[in-house]
């Protein structure tokens, strides 16, 4: 679907350690700052037990799992809004992205220079927080001034437009953040056509020492408040030891996060976190050649379900065959579904939920 995660942060705080590990890549990660200036992009599979589950039972040749794109974008500072350390041009990279990924450092590692002299995780934030909103301050305030010109002329769209993005910038210019988002879709497009960053889906990653990870502490105690009070989702982790996950084999894996204590990788929890941010569900299809899963937005209807297969089974759709991921597992197979009733035939106006395995009737 091309939706994307853009990772930012300031200078030296793991993003692209966190990258790497992500995608398994070699996206240069260097203890200084500014290394990264084209933003790294890379997809990583989204981990989803239900799609091991229908490999065990149905034993297909190939099976594809959905995928999360992450952007790897500079490191901003101080001054970012106003061209400080090439801001501008990092600013137009996260424009770009549909939900963004704040990387803050915890760990404290002498080694590793950090840009502000010390960690401290609460100001790190808040000095991203802020070079995001006078950024947006700024789009804001001139977008504002081109509509007020079309309103004059009775345009009632403009007047409306004008209305409700005077207040975003109010709300940008007093408290930093906007206060509501639960936009009408006419606004969702309008913000994300000036590309207000303030206006996206967020998602706060605390990069610890492998010590922090089940310790608590009073910099992850008030990051935490602060996002709990935001309803932005907290997950810690630490960026070396899901550096040097990602490079082992697949069959040590196991062994490596059962050393630590972990149950999974961090970075599987990122994308699956990343995935229901950005609004989206899987449905499955299934067969001896491939079982798969296919990412659509929540409350899409089967026809346009069906479009992200071939746009050909979306211009012809007739109908759905639909059983429950539930039922299919239950019954233990789409024979036994289907003689138990559980096989469902849904029309155009079905909207598709999250673990449907479904089938297209289509005629082109």
């Amino acid at each position: 679907m091309g939706l994307k995660c853009g990772i930012v942060g300031l200078p030296n705080v793991g993003k692209s350690t966190i990258f790497n590990a992500i995608i398994s890549g070699s996206a240069e990660a260097s203890n200084y700052p500014f290394c990264t200036i084209e933003p790294n992009v890379g997809i990583k599979p989204v981990r989803d037990e239900r799609l091991d589950r229908l490999k065990e039972m149905v034993n297909p040749e190939k099976v594809t799992p959905t995928f999360v794109e992450f952007v790897d974008i500079a490191g901003l500072t101080k001054g970012a809004s106003k061209g400080e350390g090439l801001g501008n041009k990092f600013l137009s990279h996260i424009r770009n992205v549909d939900l963004v990924i704040h990387v803050v450092r915890v760990f404290n590692q002498s080694s590793v220079i950090h840009v502000e002299g010390e960690v401290n995780p609460v100001r790190d934030l808040e000095i991203i927080n802020t070079e995001l909103a006078l950024s947006d301050i700024e789009i804001l305030s001139r977008h504002i001034q081109k509509v007020e010109k079309i309103a004059r002329s009775g345009d009632k769209a403009a007047a409306s437009n004008l209305e409700f993005l005077k207040i975003i910038n109010a709300q940008l210019s007093e408290n930093g953040e906007i206060k509501n988002t639960d936009f009408i879709p006419e606004e969702k497009t309008l913000l994300k056509s000036l590309g207000i960053i303030s206006s996206k889906p967020a998602l706060y990653i605390l990069n610890v020492d492998e010590n922090m990870l089940f310790e608590e502490s009073l910099l992850i105690k008030e990051i935490s408040e602060i996002a709990s009070s935001k309803n932005i989702p907290v997950i810690r982790l630490c960026a070396k030891l899901e550096e040097e996950l990602a490079a082992l084999p697949e069959e040590d894996k196991g062994d490596f996060l059962k050393d630590y204590g972990l149950k999974q990788s961090a970075l599987d929890i990122v994308a699956k976190e990343s995935f229901r941010l950005l609004g989206l569900i899987s449905f499955f299809t299934q067969g001896k050649q491939e079982v798969r899963a296919w990412e659509i937005k929540n409350g899409w209807k089967a026809p346009q379900a069906a479009g992200t297969i071939h746009s050909d089974f979306e211009k012809g759709f007739i109908r759905a065959e639909v059983i429950s991921y539930e039922d299919f597992i239950r019954t233990g197979s789409e024979a036994n579904a289907a003689k138990m009733g559980l096989l469902r035939l849904e029309g155009k106006d079905y909207v598709v939920k999250d673990g449907d395995i479904m089938h297209f009737r289509f005629n082109v």
